[in-house]
């Protein structure tokens, strides 16, 4: 399987496949492209000329805009495909799609898919830089790293600190792109959630189960909240969304049984009342708006270390 260039290859499709090495460059690419963002001007020529096209096959708001902010703020040209605007309405598959566009310049492909897998297949077929933009519910690397990015910048070093992830694990890309990368970190992850949404065999990824909400965050130095996916709901797979939010939703009055610097976060979209209450989702303890913000930062980076053919020393001298 393909690993990261410079980051080593041309692909990023899963925080499975990276080193810790290779995640620490990614946050430390981070930060330098954060200070980009909060420049009167927002963009450097790092990937002038670089053409990339996002090829979406599933909705998106955060990550499909922030990834097209990013580029656009490293100068490269962009280029949006859904899935309503392609040729597959017309029988085109996949790889067909993805070759056609190679061959009028596209640099880059970040694509999102239903089918797990598809972005291997592309990097298996193309030679442009292939990034997992999500794929079924196998994996969602650009959030497991703003995720990592965000829990970094409020307490610093990751090892031995406590996360929790609390939701429908079973189909959560999200959820297997953290366990993935905070393990390789050092962090101690626990997933929570009812036992018709915790996958068997889901603790030889390296995390612990629990079916206890209060007890696993009571000493929890971050709270991953997952969205509880309502369309499943047709599945039987919990009584009702008031019943989970009972038991397993993040109130005020469960926090206050926390630690007192206990950091809430969410990948969004939210469903307040269900997985979370809209106090905790408006309050102080929940960084979610934060992590919209690193998530641009975060895309900057890695379309940087994979499209610009720079070398990660030279980063610290300016892009």
């Amino acid at each position: 399987m393909n690993k990261v260039k410079g980051l080593k290859t041309k692909d990023l499709l899963g925080l499975r496949y990276l080193s810790a090495e290779d995640i620490n460059l990614i946050l430390d690419t981070t930060q330098s492209m954060k200070e980009v963002m909060t420049r009167p001007v927002r963009k450097v020529p790092a990937l002038l000329g670089k053409n990339i096209v996002t090829l979406f096959y599933e909705p998106s708001t955060r990550t499909r805009t922030s990834f097209d902010v990013a580029a656009k703020n490293l100068s490269a040209n962009t280029t949006n495909i859904g899935l309503a605007q392609s040729s597959v309405k017309k029988g085109e598959t996949l790889i067909d799609t993805a070759k056609n566009l190679e061959v009028m310049g596209y640099d880059g492909v970040i694509i999102r898919h239903k089918m797990s897998g598809a972005p291997h297949l592309l990097a298996e077929n193309i030679k442009g830089a292939v990034i997992n933009a999500g794929d079924g519910c196998n994996e969602h690397p650009t959030q497991g790293l703003l995720d990592m990015f965000t829990m970094k910048e409020k307490k610093g070093d990751l090892a031995g600190k406590k996360v929790v992830i609390v939701g429908d694990i079973a189909h959560s890309r999200v959820a297997r792109s953290n366990i993935w990368g905070l393990n390789k970190l050092g962090a101690k992850v626990v997933v929570v959630g009812p036992p018709t949404l915790i996958p068997i065999g889901i603790t030889e990824m390296g995390c612990e189960v629990s079916y206890n909400l209060e007890k696993a965050i009571s000493d929890a130095d971050f709270i991953n909240v997952l969205r509880i996916q309502l369309e499943r709901q047709e599945e039987g797979l919990f009584p009702s969304v008031e019943e989970y939010h009972k038991l397993y939703g993040i109130t005020v009055d469960r926090l206050k049984k926390c630690k007192p610097d206990v950091v809430v976060m969410h990948p969004g979209p939210i469903n307040r009342g269900v997985e979370i209450s809209s106090e905790v989702a408006d309050g102080p303890y929940n960084v979610i708006l934060e992590q919209v913000t690193n998530g641009v930062a975060v895309r900057m980076a890695v379309l940087f270390l994979l499209l610009s053919g720079k070398k990660p020393m030279l980063m610290k001298k300016g892009l």
